[in-house]
């Protein structure tokens, strides 16, 4: 890969030279790049409508499910940022062109796991080269589009993370019918050829001219420990007890490490993150805004596919149908959304956007076992109508606000924040899922009349509600597993009703953060404002 790279320091004000051929031009670039990233935004969903398909085959439970998300997710989350910093030392060119390779080959290795447990390991690998991939697509851009452009080539960019994103239900409902739980991962594989293939005929590397010479292991280290604590604490709480000691051990660890991170920033010469970027108020707010987004999005998404398909019984590819709703008005809304933010500057859309999902979510939460299709697509159509514009505006709002030298870590940062808020997301809704799901299911159970269950067969019971299964054991007469079904999807679809509620307030949340953004002052600092 070396072979081809040309190298070009970049000055904060610089013009570049008219582009002739195709190695380094800009519209050329945004499509290179976004062929690879849009390996990575599909596979934060797609998998999520494969989730039942690969429950039943690999016999996984729902920790394993969730950790098929998390994995990635925190992979994703706690490399990013790293992978970034890498970009902006050795090259965006040489990171993006690995992590797209990687990316592939993990994939490949999902599809030909037996287990759950391989699946997992194999989801973590996919999101350590996922991570070098993302944060490089940005620095390319930045690097790459002169001033005028550049906003409309970060909408562009937004605009495929959202349609991907969105998209993933629809494919993944397909994939799963018609071929295979594994074919959601092997469709990585010449997808990542290709990118792989237009990366070395057209991608031109830029590297700043005070980009960092070193690097922060301890704070690599320190960062990494604190992420992984948080979301383990998170995701073994209900199992643990949350008042146990093993949780609050694991919070008291992430929260001492978040804070010698923080310290220890101040004091490194060449730090992980400046913390300095964090004066920008915009900056600092777009961050919060997609971790508060993510959070709702993702982690209600994670319930809406087992809803689906075990409690309507839907098939796969009718549960991505009866998501189209929210999926063709992301890709329908993301452009507009664009020329929006260009013509009005961010805060406006965002605003909107982050209280047409928290209308939705509060909706979404009074769903019920006998809820029509009507009413679902009113709700997931209001969905995707409020994520379009965060999808496309926070990206600006982060790596505009940050000097081009820096341009891999904001990218970094802003995919972080979205990985970081799906995997919290997925975490406490899970945890609230299943708090609410033992609560009340002994109680559901007894009101109808059924066989009462030693505490080990509640216990049972429980874990395969929560991903709205009725416990029917083999011989059970219909009459009592209709009555099982009932009790089991009544009180799932109760506890998804609490915890969209809390995705709701999160939503909220996120429209408050959002008034404090604006639109990027650095944004016209990477490629100057040449003639493409």
């Amino acid at each position: 890969m070396t072979s081809q790279t040309t190298v070009e320091k970049t000055p904060q004000d610089a013009s570049p030279a008219p582009v002739k051929g195709l190695r380094g031009h800009p519209w050329l670039t945004l499509i290179s790049v976004a062929i690879g990233v849009m390996m990575v935004a599909l596979d934060g969903t797609i998998v999520a409508i494969a989730n039942p398909a690969i429950q039943k085959d690999l016999g996984a439970s729902l920790a394993d499910v969730q950790w098929i998300t998390n994995g990635y997710m925190l992979a994703l989350a706690v490399s990013l940022i790293t992978a970034g910093k890498l970009g902006d030392r050795f090259g965006h060119r040489q990171t993006f062109l690995i992590g797209v390779v990687g990316f592939a080959a993990a994939s490949g290795a999902i599809g030909l796991s037996n287990s759950a447990a391989l699946v997992i390991a194999f989801r973590v690998l996919q999101g350590l080269f996922g991570a070098l991939l993302m944060p490089a697509a940005l620095g390319l851009l930045r690097a790459t589009f002169p001033a005028e452009k550049l906003n409309m080539a970060i909408g562009i960019w937004g605009m495929v993370i959202g349609a991907s994103t969105a998209g993933g239900p629809i494919l993944g409902g397909v994939l799963v019918e018609h071929v295979s739980w594994q074919s959601v991962f092997f469709i990585n594989v010449p997808v990542g050829v290709l990118a792989l293939v237009l990366g070395l005929v057209i991608l031109r590397d830029h590297r700043a001219e005070n980009a960092p010479k070193s690097f922060d292991v301890l704070g690599i280290v320190l960062l990494s420990a604190a992420m992984f604590c948080m979301i383990w604490a998170l995701i073994k709480g209900s199992e643990y007890g949350w008042g146990s000691g093993r949780t609050l051990g694991f919070i008291a660890a992430a929260v001492l490490s978040f804070v010698l991170f923080a310290l220890w920033e101040t004091k490194v010469r060449e730090p992980l993150i400046p913390l300095g970027l964090f004066r920008s108020v915009p900056l600092s707010a777009g961050t919060v805004l997609m971790i508060l987004m993510a959070f709702a999005f993702m982690g209600g998404l994670f319930f809406v596919t087992f809803y689906l398909q075990n409690v309507h019984g839907m098939s796969a590819v009718d549960s991505g149908l009866h998501l189209l709703p929210l999926t063709g008005m992301m890709i329908v809304a993301s452009p507009v959304a664009g020329a929006l933010i260009t013509k009005l500057g961010p805060r406006v859309p965002l605003v909107g956007g982050m209280v047409c999902t928290a209308v939705a979510m509060f909706g979404m939460s009074q769903l019920t076992v006998g809820t029509g299709t009507v009413t679902m697509s009113v709700w997931f159509g209001l969905l995707g109508l409020g994520l379009a514009p965060v999808m496309v505006g926070a990206t600006e709002v982060i790596v505009g606000n940050a000097p081009l030298e820096l341009s891999g870590v904001a990218g970094g940062l802003q995919q972080a924040g979205m990985q970081v808020g799906g995997s919290l997301g997925t975490a406490v809704l899970g945890a609230v899922m299943a708090s609410r799901v033992s609560a009340e299911l002994p109680d559901n159970w007894a009101d109808a009349k059924l066989p009462p269950l030693t505490a080990e067969q509640s216990s049972a019971a429980s874990k395969v509600v929560e991903v709205g299964i009725a416990p029917v054991q083999p011989g059970t007469p219909p009459q009592v597993a209709g009555r099982i079904a009932g009790v089991a999807h009544d009180t799932f679809v109760s506890g998804m009703s609490t915890a969209f509620m809390v995705a709701g307030i999160v939503a909220v949340l996120a429209a408050l953060v959002a008034m404090l953004t604006k639109r990027g002052e650095n944004a016209g600092a990477g490629a100057g404002a040449g003639h493409i």
